[in-house]
């Protein structure tokens, strides 16, 4: 729900973001007429709002549009009245403003262009479903128990019909994924595990010195011990774990499992100590308690200790690899395959027995070592047939992560979460066959998952180093061959063609990675030569059909193919599930949790260079035949999808990104019609984007929390202090990233081959930029609309000088494939 802060601030922002009564979307959809939204909006047909949403008092619907039963519109929420802008503001045929408002002198708004339309299609679009998260529904209570083995340490590579028969056994009965286990460090502990399941968020043990965050290196916290009090239990030490949790800002509360339990009086026993620890209350209490020896435990002495339980939390101990320890941690004496046929006997001693109406989660919970894998999860009872997992925060298949374990663990057992945060819970997303070969299938799905996350992290580091270097190089070609002298004509053209050659090949290996992953690389036993030469051949791929005639043969043409294919390719992917940037070079890793779908921050730039650089490129023929206002039309048509696809929640997600790219499309904008940027005008746009981005997440907010992506949950964290944890957090992330990332080296890299090669006046680079320049009159506007959207991400992402890095990866080879195509061509005439 919105809380009452989040709406005095997005109406504190939104003063001049009033939507226009003549703009128009999608008939059906609902929108809030006391927010300015225009009349006659809706919803698309068949969405419903969820029970219990609140609208402000005196707002009303369009017409026709029926509320659920029992929904209130909360008190309080009302536009102030007499809002105004400054005076001048040309506006499109049609459009309207309330008495007074205006924008300055001189600054036109484009007729036909439909810009702030287009927003308004971008806020029928944030309503709709999204993806996979919107299909899902509430879990439905579990008839019987709910029983929930923790355990970690092994993959899916390690389960097996021989080595780990109840497991396969359970695979090919039950719902089951991979897991990302990442908590706050780069390997995750078995406390750390437990303690996340605990707080429904990451949560981490601290050191010996009281620290939260630690080195790989550094031994793992040990699980805390447990004082027995008849039936009842103690964590020991847990002011120490909350201190450790409430320093990291991911606003974790540990014991927040236990405390939910015991508020609905659902009976609920832990038995081992990471599940103590699990289902602890937020006192370190733990109301039903029973230690266990698995040397000993019979079927018997398990069910005994399972008791009336409606909830059961059992820990099956972890498996940790002799050869991955840190230096100081214990060798559990045994090898990874022993242990793993261990937790195999241990899930057989307590599942075997179980009711029919009972749910039995047996979940990996923590790494083996130092290093990092997705473990597996599989889901059995009435609701979870053969089949895969479903999660809500990760949106892709085969894949959840450790904090969808509490909300799925509450829901089963009857308890409301809408207002706890956390999302969704697992469902099983369809029945599947269970033959013998259908397990097959389905193991070797879930070891894809896992091994093309495992290979490439490791992979990721030595790539953008090479990326680095190959930069690099460009570079210092380019120069050599621009300061060449003495060279016949003859020469020099050969030269100036191979650096234009170059230069679409650089530009398309970003685009290359993502459809790298088309094939199976991480099968292999080689993977490093073997995605390298994937990457090759859709490099070549890309470049060749820049390269093809008639589009070849244009200054342009080279541009707009390499620009339009590395933004159709993640545009594409994005709206089907963001399948290709999930552990691929320059996208997703699963293994350290950052983000599952959507635009990362990464994706992100190389997605705005590539619109810039299409725009550009379309902008200059539009200019040529039509006029600018054309060319300005088709600009705003490349920017507004890009925005769409980028911020739209289903989509791209992304938070960072239309704040960073809006303002430079309206310079480019502005640019092309002749129309100087001033501070007012500068600071009109600022405050358009940033309503824009409140407004998108107040509607995603609106939504039920399955459904819901980071920008709806951001929304509603504003005025709680939540929020400010994210922004800080996000700040902190943006230094180390800053002072650590090898990216850093390339930033002045690049700025010193554009101050030197393609700016001074005396040079080469310059020369034939000015001729480029000339002949392109859309290049100079859309290359600086291009730097206001990276130095813009730099400040507002996380990922910090990542950003305008990966996009020069893109932008600077084009420019330079721009220039060489100008001297090739003056050397022609």
């Amino acid at each position: 729900m919105l809380t009452r802060p989040s709406r005095a601030l997005l109406l504190a922002l939104l003063p001049g973001m009033a939507v226009l009564r003549s703009m128009t979307v999608p008939r059906g959809m609902a929108v809030l007429r006391g927010m300015a939204v225009l009349r006659g909006m809706a919803l698309p047909r068949g969405m419903a709002l969820p029970r219990g949403m609140a609208l402000p008092r005196g707002m009303a619907l369009p017409r026709g549009m029926a509320l659920p039963r029992g929904m209130a519109l909360p008190r309080g929420m009302a536009l102030p009245r007499g809002m105004a802008l400054p005076r001048g503001m040309a506006l499109p045929r049609g459009m309207a403003l309330p008495r007074g408002m205006a924008l300055p002198r001189g600054m036109a708004v484009l007729r036909g262009m439909a810009v702030l339309r287009g927003m308004a299609v971008l806020l029928a679009l944030s309503l709709g479903p999204a993806g996979q998260a919107a299909a899902a529904v509430a879990a439905p209570a579990a008839p019987g128990r709910v029983i929930l083995i923790g355990t970690g340490g092994f993959t899916w590579s390690d389960v097996s019909p021989d080595a780990t028969p109840y497991l396969w056994h359970l695979l090919g009965g039950g719902s089951s994924s991979t897991n990302s286990v990442r908590s706050v460090n780069p390997n995750t502990c078995p406390v750390d595990g437990w303690l996340s399941l605990s707080a429904g968020q990451r949560a981490a043990a601290p050191t010996a010195d009281g620290a939260a965050t630690r080195n790989l290196k550094e031994p793992c916290p040990p699980l805390p011990a447990v004082t027995v009090t008849g039936s009842h239990a103690t964590v020991e030490g847990w002011a120490e774990l909350e201190k450790a949790a409430a320093s990291l800002r991911f606003e974790a509360d540990p014991g927040l499992l236990g405390d939910q339990l015991a508020g609905a009086g659902i009976p609920a026993v832990a038995i081992g100590p990471g599940a103590a620890l699990g289902l602890a209350q937020s006192s370190g209490e733990v109301a039903a308690y029973r230690p266990v020896d698995w040397a000993t435990a019979t079927l018997d002495s398990v069910h005994a200790a399972l008791g009336d339980a409606k909830v059961a939390l059992i820990d099956a101990g972890a498996v940790r690899d002799p050869g991955d320890l840190a230096a100081g941690e214990a060798s559990p004496g045994t090898s990874v395959a022993d242990q793993v046929r261990a937790v195999d006997d241990r899930i057989a001693t307590v599942a075997t027995g179980l009711d029919d109406q009972d749910t039995l989660i047996v979940a990996g919970l923590s790494d083996a070592g130092m290093g990092s894998r997705l473990r597996p999860v599989v889901v059995t009872g009435p609701a979870y047939g053969p089949g895969q997992l479903s999660s809500p925060s990760t949106r892709i298949p085969d894949l959840m992560q450790s904090t969808d374990l509490t909300v799925t663990l509450l829901r089963l057992a009857g308890i409301d979460t809408t207002d706890l945060g956390l999302g969704g819970a697992l469902l099983d997303t369809e029945h599947r066959p269970n033959d013998a070969a259908a397990v097959e299938r389905r193991h070797l799905a879930l070891t894809d998952v896992d091994n093309a996350s495992h290979e490439i992290h490791p992979l990721v580091p030595i790539f953008f180093y090479g990326l680095i270097l190959t930069q690099l190089a460009i570079y210092l070609f380019t120069w050599r061959v621009w300061r060449r002298e003495g060279a016949t004509l003859a020469q020099r053209t050969r030269a100036i063609r191979l650096v234009h050659i170059v230069g679409v090949l650089a530009a398309s290996v970003p685009a290359a990675t993502f459809l790298a992953n088309l094939l199976p690389w991480w099968r292999v036993s080689h993977p490093l030569p073997a995605i390298v030469g994937a990457v090759a051949l859709f490099v070549a791929l890309i470049a060749g059909l820049a390269f093809l005639p008639p589009w070849g043969r244009h200054l342009m043409g080279p541009v707009a193919v390499v620009g339009g294919i590395t933004m159709a390719v993640l545009a594409i992917d994005v709206m089907t599930g963001s399948r290709l940037q999930q552990s691929s070079l320059m996208g997703l890793q699963p293994v350290v949790g950052g983000r599952f779908y959507g635009m990362g921050n990464v994706t992100f730039s190389i997605f705005a260079t590539a619109s810039l650089m299409l725009a550009i490129a379309a902008a200059h023929q539009a200019l040529r035949r039509w006029g600018r206002w054309a060319a300005a039309a088709v600009v705003a048509a490349i920017g507004l999808l890009t925005v769409v696809i980028d911020g739209n929640p289903a989509w791209g997600a992304d938070g960072g990104g239309p704040p960073a790219y809006l303002p430079g499309l309206a310079h480019f904008l502005l640019a092309l019609l002749g129309v100087g940027m001033t501070w007012r005008r500068g600071a009109i746009i600022a405050l358009v984007t940033a309503g824009l981005f409140l407004l998108v997440g107040f509607l995603d907010s609106l939504r039920p929390a399955e459904s819901q992506s980071h920008l709806g949950r951001f929304f509603d964290k504003l005025g709680t202090g939540g929020a400010l944890d994210i922004v800080i957090r996000k700040a902190e992330q943006n230094w180390g990233i800053l002072i650590s990332s090898p990216l850093t080296v390339l930033v002045p890299f690049g700025l010193v081959f554009v101050i030197y090669v393609l700016l001074r006046p005396t040079s080469w680079g310059s020369r034939s930029l000015a001729g480029a320049f000339e002949r392109v009159p859309t290049l100079r506007a859309g290359l600086v609309a291009w730097l206001i959207v990276m130095m813009i991400g730099f400040f507002i992402n996380d990922s910090g000088v990542a950003i305008p890095a990966v996009g020069a990866t893109v932008a600077i080879p084009l420019v330079v494939a721009i220039a060489s195509r100008t001297l090739l061509e003056e050397a022609d005439a």
